[in-house]
């Protein structure tokens, strides 16, 4: 794994994750090697996908080492980046799935329901899930399945 400080992250979010997006920033923007922020950029109503696609797509494209991806729910945010086929966006609530998510699935978006986790847990799951790496062995056909149509 790299370090936290070589890292770059991607954040995105709709209206009901601008707070919690906020936040994260403050708290992460320091400790990375560059964090971009794909919006949205105040609590006035939106549409997820707006912001998601445009991160997911640089994720796909390998722009970015991991993405965050914030809604309220966390489940439209994972549906519209799962679109593309390098992306692996894990809906996380706890930080021991943010882990597992990591370990088992080489996930490289972190999606959290900002309506139903608080800025602590949303803090600790993204320091999980930017520090754990993918252990490989038995995962890697099972994540190579993933974006293969059979």
């Amino acid at each position: 794994m790299k370090d936290m400080e070589t890292l770059s992250v991607a954040i995105a979010c709709d209206h009901a994750g601008y707070e919690m997006k906020e936040e994260l920033k403050r708290v992460f923007e320091s400790r990375l090697f560059s964090l971009k922020d794909f919006g949205t950029y105040s609590t006035d109503s939106m549409d997820y996908p707006d912001t998601i696609h445009p991160m997911a797509s640089a994720i796909n494209k390998g722009q970015f080492d991991f993405g965050i991806a914030i809604c309220g729910t966390g489940n439209g945010v994972s549906m519209t980046a799962n679109k593309y086929p390098n992306v692996r966006a894990a809906l996380c609530w706890k930080d021991e799935i943010a882990k597992l998510a990591r370990q088992h699935n080489d996930a490289n978006i972190l999606s959290m329901p900002a309506r139903f986790i608080s800025q602590a847990e949303a803090e600790q799951m993204l320091e999980t899930f930017l520090t754990t790496d993918f252990e490989g062995g038995r995962h890697i056909q099972r994540v190579d399945k993933i974006s293969k149509l059979q």
